[in-house]
């Protein structure tokens, strides 16, 4: 089955590093499936019913977004808010949709890497910032496959860095 992959990124065009993933990724109709939340939702109302269906007719699911407030964009966060609904996602009444569905995130990060560590400017580390995603991909009985990152956005990677992190995001959603 295809991986649907959730883009959540306020200003695609603007991006350097999620607009080129996103570029490389319709590359791949037949692979991927490629949802942008902010050009689907610009008003932010979500309608769950599509969105649970779409989930469901799609293999695994991989979360795009940079890095917000070491968090992720807000459409994000309420998609997941509403989405993953009791009785969907979790709970007794059914809730299995996410059961050993394999899950992953895909962010781009501004800050450099050594500055997501215990020693680094912000002591803590990009696993540890993401771990609420893991905790509720868990609670949802989902395979967490992990994240993969780009760091160091904001300072204008070169471009084969950029070519270089679009093959090694294609082959890490390949091999979830």
């Amino acid at each position: 089955m295809k991986s649907l992959v959730i883009v959540t990124h306020p200003s695609t065009e603007t991006s350097i590093i999620n607009k080129r993933w996103i570029e490389e990724l319709k590359k791949y109709p037949k692979k991927y499936t490629v949802h942008e939340l902010y050009k689907v939702y610009p008003d932010g109302n979500i309608d769950v019913e599509k969105e649970q269906k779409l989930v469901e007719s799609h293999g695994n699911l991989v979360m795009q977004f940079p890095i917000y407030w070491f968090n992720c964009p807000p459409l994000l966060k309420k998609w997941l808010d509403d989405v993953f609904a009791y009785g969907w996602a979790y709970g007794s009444n059914g809730g299995d949709k996410l059961k050993n569905r394999k899950i992953a995130l895909a962010v781009s990060a501004g800050i450099n890497k050594e500055d997501y560590s215990e020693e680094g400017r912000y002591r803590y580390t990009l696993e540890h910032l993401l771990s609420p995603f893991e905790t509720t991909f868990l609670y949802c009985n989902a395979d967490y496959r992990s994240f993969f990152a780009f760091y160091g956005t904001e300072y204008n990677p070169s471009a084969s860095d950029l070519e270089k992190s679009v093959q090694d995001y294609l082959n890490f959603v390949d091999n979830l």
